[in-house]
């Protein structure tokens, strides 16, 4: 008879992975440039051309300079709705270009 010790779930064993190749903070940052549309709004999101994050910094690439102006104005709330939609702190700050 097998032992089911040592079964595990395929989420349990993905999620070891993913640990143990160091790629947690990559898929936190990843889920966090996906949740932009839904946290930003789909007018901002329209007019976003690129996101990226480095050192904890978010950078968003905004093709209309009066929708920078009102995201620079919206950035620590962009940053905690960001980070919560994550359930990590991922990011301290945004930049927008």
């Amino acid at each position: 008879m097998i032992s089911r010790d040592n079964q595990h779930s395929l989420k349990e064993v993905i999620d070891e992975l993913i640990h143990a190749y160091g790629m947690d903070d990559k898929l936190l940052e990843v889920s966090l440039i996906d949740s932009w549309e839904e946290v930003a709004g789909n007018i901002y999101a329209a007019h976003t051309e690129h996101l990226s994050i480095k050192a904890k910094t978010l950078y968003v690439k905004i093709d209309a300079p009066a929708l920078r102006q009102e995201l620079a104005m919206q950035r620590s709330e962009l940053i905690r709705k960001l980070n919560k939609k994550t359930g990590k702190k991922v990011i301290d700050d945004i930049v927008f270009r």
